[in-house]
């Protein structure tokens, strides 16, 4: 008997080839950025080795679409314990027996072309794993947020530049903002999204639900660095007022005094960006601070860090339509004339930029260039269900973790929306995160 044809090409086939190629087009340029002894190196404790994330990027694409879509038999059963995030901490993993440079890459590129075999030849419908092709987007995010993760190893690494980016300079379309805050007024808004709206969309975005807010002024734009240094010049990080405890404790501890990667030479602010030292640019979002120090700058300007619900209303509600749109700008998918994405550079546009990223109400920037922290746990939305696994979100509920919005210069279209939620420890400062504030009306 004939093998059955493969099902006809469709534009949700081509676009999961083309996030999927796109994804490990990105995952080459970071890998092979540096020569193999960087690859193997920890180049922090808080990191992986990059050669970790790209066989763990293969490995989750084999258990994922080749054996749990595809019924395919464990190609390398041996190396999945080496690669479960799970199972080692990031500290430990330069201790394992990895797959050397060589092997990792054979491996992914060997995994991705049966992947593509099988995407060629798989009905992109149904339920679970297949509805809307939900497997194959959802490694295409995975993968893209590993390639953020080893940009920040990137970023974490000592040495000479090695990065270079499509663009060198965020020369992105700007627009002064005529206001520095933006009215939200009160009432319900449609938080979160579905399966039906946003089919790509991951568990804890799940489901939409009708969420209520007081009314509330917004920062137009994140907070910039000459703001943030107007916080360390006024003595800022000397005054335990403006700090929860365990902020002060930690900054004490480890002797913080500024952003990660900032330093003071001869009475100027230096930052430190991927392997070029370089005077902080006054009018670009602040970045790599931690929870608790943009919860002390939100204090000592008389302001507060947005609630998640906050910081999801001003960006998606259209007090006109009384509907949430996926994006701030609307339902289309981001262009670069929306925002700062896709680490098309390797920097944070000056804010102001990119006006017809613009929220309804007026809101600048909320897509890309700095992850913003909110005041929220990370918490399920009413009636979650974990989905395709408990691991992605469901085990990191609760109190530990503090929620991000909006993506960074670093993040993939595909894995930045309206509705995307991010996390993290309080403390975490390697990340590409900054922040935005509110008062109340």
């Amino acid at each position: 008997m004939p093998p059955a044809p493969a099902p006809a090409p469709t534009p949700l086939r081509d676009q999961a080839l083309a996030e999927l190629t796109a994804a490990r087009a990105r995952t080459a340029a970071l890998t092979d950025a540096v020569p193999d002894p960087e690859l193997i190196a920890q180049h922090s404790p808080l990191m992986s080795p990059l050669v970790w994330d790209l066989a763990h990027i293969g490995n989750q694409e084999e258990l994922w679409l080749l054996r749990r879509v595809g019924g395919r038999e464990p190609m390398r059963p041996e190396i999945d314990p080496l690669y479960d995030a799970f199972a080692h901490p990031r500290a430990d993993r330069p201790k394992l027996p990895l797959l050397d440079p060589a092997d990792a890459r054979t491996y992914a590129a060997e995994v991705r072309g049966r992947v593509f075999d099988l995407l060629e030849r798989t009905p992109l419908e149904g339920t679970g794993l297949l509805a809307d092709g939900f497997a194959f987007g959802m490694i295409a995010q995975h993968e893209q947020q590993h390639d953020e993760t080893m940009l920040i190893t990137h970023q974490l690494r000592k040495g000479p530049p090695v990065l270079t980016a499509p663009d060198p300079a965020p020369e992105a379309p700007y627009d002064p903002p005529p206001v520095p805050e933006v009215l939200v007024p009160a009432g319900p808004f449609s938080m979160g999204t579905s399966a039906t709206a946003e089919p790509w969309s991951l568990d804890n975005e799940r489901p939409a639900h009708r969420r209520q807010t007081g009314a509330f002024h917004i920062d137009t734009v994140p907070v910039t660095n000459a703001a943030f240094q107007a916080f360390i010049e006024d003595g800022g990080y000397a005054e335990p007022r403006w700090w929860a405890a365990e902020g002060w404790e930690q900054i004490h501890r480890h002797g913080i005094g500024a952003p990660l990667f900032w330093h003071r030479e001869a009475g100027q602010w230096l930052r430190r960006r991927f392997g070029v030292t370089e005077p902080v640019p006054p009018d670009e979002p602040v970045l790599h601070v931690s929870w608790y120090e943009a919860d002390a700058w939100a204090r000592w300007a008389g302001r507060r860090l947005p609630t998640e619900a906050e910081w999801e209303k001003a960006a998606r509600f259209d007090p006109v339509s009384g509907r949430s749109t996926r994006y701030p700008w609307g339902d289309s998918a981001p262009t670069p004339e929306h925002a700062n994405l896709g680490q098309r550079h390797l920097r944070p546009a000056p804010v102001g930029s990119y006006p017809a990223g613009s929220s309804p109400l007026g809101v600048r920037q909320l897509i890309g260039d700095v992850w913003e922290w909110t005041s929220s746990d990370f918490l399920p939305y009413p009636g979650f269900r974990a989905f395709p696994y408990r691991e992605y979100s469901e085990v990191f509920f609760g109190s530990a973790h503090k929620v991000l919005r909006g993506g960074s210069f670093a993040v993939a279209p595909v894995a930045c929306r309206g509705t995307f939620r991010n996390w993290d420890l309080p403390a975490r400062r390697q990340i590409f995160s900054g922040f935005r504030t509110v008062r109340d009306v």
